[in-house]
């Protein structure tokens, strides 16, 4: 990262208030970046719930890829045409993100990767504590699965897909998944995913304090989110909420992990990447060079983002990536 970008993310860190006293006023200002979200004509948007277990709905958002044909002699024809369906869970530490704050970035999803977007509307901390998110998230997937929310869906082409906090909710409906034994997910994708339940500076890994300061997401940010999160302290040694802290991480999906060099939680994800791979799963990791954590919603003008989707396209696709792009990616594990 060149001197002037990173005395900019410096500023700007330091000018952000306490999460646990301003995570609301972040949720206002997502609110506003979100009603200025232009509609795709390539996409075409559904609002429709699912049913939690306690009877509240869930808001989910559909984003469906429409290919779009135009001739003179037939005019213009709109069809859907998709390669699966992505899942996609979002990031905000559990207390902030929406689905109108995310839907640029699940509008791009949709597009460039020829799938269709289920994101959902999860209910957020403090208002509803752990394990409220999980369990949203956990009965979506489990009647998508089941046909209930989209009768067209093939079971086997949904993708677990989410970012930071998101992809910590990806990795526990995965465990969760497989030890209630009612569905079993073949792919997940984690971005700068949260796994570990300690980000003490004197304890937590080294990326904690190399990049705890300076790069928007702080180490006290962290420590705010879990514990606007989390509903007694106990909390923190759960698997479904810590996965790294599963003992068995067997029978889990093919898995791709994508951390970013200045994110804190940029070695948690790559070490669970790590230990999925250790207990016979087929992952592959990345770290993109010159990212910051939260980076995957920027423009697609940034090389950083095309990289990603790069990437992705190429793991969904079962296509070969370069091991290591230099100045753009490390490849951490191989599939």
């Amino acid at each position: 990262m060149n001197k002037v970008a990173l005395n900019a993310v410096k500023m700007i860190t330091k000018l952000r208030p306490d999460i646990k006293s301003g995570y609301k006023s972040q949720r206002i200002a997502e609110e506003v970046s979100g009603k200025l979200t232009v509609a795709s004509p390539r996409c075409r948007i559904d609002d429709i719930t699912c049913q939690a277990e306690d009877g509240d709905e869930i808001p989910l958002r559909v984003f469906t890829p429409l290919d779009i044909d135009f001739s003179l002699k037939r005019g213009l024809r709109v069809s859907e045409d998709h390669k699966g369906t992505i899942l996609f869970f979002h990031g905000g530490g559990w207390a902030n993100g929406d689905i109108d704050f995310y839907s640029d970035t699940c509008m791009k999803m949709c597009i460039k990767l020829d799938r269709r977007v289920v994101a959902v509307d999860y209910r957020r901390s403090p208002e509803h504590r752990f394990p409220t998110a999980v369990n949203d998230c956990y009965e979506v997937a489990r009647r998508l699965f089941a046909r209930e929310i989209l009768t067209d869906v093939d079971p086997d082409h949904i993708i677990l897909f989410g970012d930071s906090a998101g992809g910590n909710l990806a990795a526990v409906v995965s465990l969760m998944a497989r030890d209630k034994g009612e569905f079993l997910p073949k792919t997940q994708i984690l971005l700068y995913p949260l796994t570990y339940d300690d980000h003490r500076e004197q304890t937590g890994f080294p990326s904690i304090r190399e990049n705890g300061e300076d790069y928007l997401l702080t180490r006290e940010d962290i420590e705010g989110y879990i514990e606007l999160y989390l509903s007694r302290p106990e909390d923190a040694q759960s698997p479904y909420f810590a996965p790294m802290l599963m003992e068995d991480l067997t029978h889990q999906p093919r898995t791709l992990v994508i951390s970013a060099e200045y994110c804190p939680l940029r070695d948690e994800g790559e070490i669970y990447a790590a230990e999925l791979a250790n207990d016979g799963n087929e992952v592959a990791c990345y770290r993109i060079n010159d990212a910051i954590h939260g980076y995957f919603l920027y423009p697609t003008v940034f090389s950083f983002v095309r990289d990603t989707y790069k990437i992705i396209e190429a793991f969904l696709n079962n296509e070969q990536l370069p091991p290591t792009e230099p100045g753009k990616w490390i490849q951490m594990i191989g599939e």
